[in-house]
């Protein structure tokens, strides 16, 4: 198998379900379910995702290039990988979701919503998940990059989202996210139904969400503006040494949540609205019946706004900035 993608896209397995070469063995689990192994042992595991959402093609297509060389042999791999594409049926619909949004699925929220195909798929990525980690239950370093593409343009165009973690990040986890050449960081400070707060909080993963980019249909994107991330994957993948941090992100965490609960819901934001935008205190940001939300501290920025999202689902986020070395606001 050389091309993982198209495999996927075609909605019926490799005719050869493993396959080895020189550096790695491969094994095609199921559909978009790839786990490389390499021939020199590794204290580090990762599991890469992409396509949760199937309309944001960018990484997809990108994580698709990282690959092609390893399955052919022409470069050798220095982690143990799975590789996960989330929502095949989605990617080849060119729709966000079905039925469901599958980022709220995981930590066994799926069986809210048990008779749809998201929920299904979320199990199976659960698993996935699960069988991986147990087998690598020795290795030292333990990654999750889940790659996505924001629905709306943004003032920070790659930035990585981080789930509720009880530890300390690690040092090499935030040196790596620098070298990615992301933009920002944002800190999540509650439990949440992402895959990566699944991988932090059920196997002790460091684990980031990186949005890179709006999403467009495949064969629309220009990668350019992605290199530093594919540099610093390829690096990742491949054994490298990673590109030089120019810039540290800047970090931010999220102040409080906006949440649609019925059709009485207002977003006071058009589509035009970048996400990272900032709004002064006391300005009213949504209204749903006799409950308000307001800007609480002098200055926060909005992130992820969505009025069209389904009830009891988030309609927004509000952050606000912080020193990366203190964890200060920054005002």
């Amino acid at each position: 198998m050389q091309d993982f993608l198209q495999q996927t896209l075609s909605g019926t397995p490799p005719a050869q379900r493993q396959g080895s070469n020189a550096h790695l063995h491969w094994q095609w689990h199921d559909e978009g379910i790839l786990s490389l192994t390499p021939v020199n042992p590794s204290r580090q595991a990762l599991v890469l995702s992409a396509g949760i959402h199937g309309n944001e093609t960018a990484p997809v297509e990108i994580l698709n290039l990282l690959l092609e060389p390893l399955l052919s042999g022409e470069r050798p791999l220095a982690v143990r990988l799975l590789v996960l594409l989330g929502n095949p049926a989605a990617l080849r619909s060119g729709k966000r979701y079905q039925q469901h949004d599958i980022n709220r699925l995981f930590g066994g929220r799926w069986q809210q919503v048990s008779d749809v195909p998201e929920a299904r798929r979320a199990l199976q990525l659960e698993r996935a998940l699960e069988n991986f980690w147990r087998e690598c239950r020795d290795h030292e370093i333990r990654w999750h990059l889940d790659l996505h593409t924001a629905i709306r343009g943004s003032y920070h165009a790659r930035f990585g989202v981080m789930p509720l973690n009880t530890h300390p990040w690690p040092d090499d986890f935030l040196h790596w996210l620098a070298a990615a050449n992301l933009d920002a960081l944002v800190f999540h400070r509650t439990p949440g139904g992402t895959f990566t707060h699944f991988s932090c909080e059920h196997y002790d993963a460091a684990s980031c969400t990186l949005e890179l980019g709006r999403a467009l249909p495949f064969g629309e994107n220009d990668l350019n503006q992605f290199s530093g991330v594919q540099q610093a994957l390829a690096a990742l993948l491949y054994g490298e040494a990673l590109p030089a941090v120019h810039e540290t992100p800047r970090h931010y965490r999220v102040a409080q949540q906006i949440t649609r609960h019925s059709d009485d819901f207002i977003l006071h934001m058009g589509p035009e609205t970048l996400n990272f935008t900032a709004f002064p205190q006391g300005t009213l940001l949504a209204e749903e019946g006799d409950t308000r939300y307001y800007v609480q501290q002098a200055r926060e920025y909005v992130l992820f706004p969505n009025p069209n999202v389904a009830p009891g689902l988030r309609a927004g986020l509000m952050l606000v900035e912080e020193t990366p070395q203190t964890g200060a606001l920054a005002l």
